[in-house]
């Protein structure tokens, strides 16, 4: 099986849009009763959110490639 990269933003993406459908399945199935008005912010935060974990991941991933591993990047110059 070949290894694939973690994507935190899918993650978080993922776990936000599965919430919106458990909430709307329940709803359906009369479970609760869900305002129409709640999963349009739920939805779009969530994705706002994936969207800044993505940045960061990404900014860190970039961080770490750059640099050798074993050091810290400006080790050892002056300022």
């Amino acid at each position: 099986m070949l290894r694939h990269e973690f994507q935190p933003g899918r993650l978080v993406a993922g776990l936000f849009l599965t919430l919106g459908g458990v909430l709307y399945a329940g709803d359906a199935a009369g479970a609760w009763d869900t305002p129409w008005f709640v999963l349009i912010p739920l939805v779009t935060g969530g994705l706002c959110l994936a969207g800044a974990t993505a940045v960061v991941a990404g900014g860190i991933r970039r961080r770490r490639r750059g640099a050798p591993r074993g050091t810290r990047e400006g080790a050892g110059t002056p300022h």
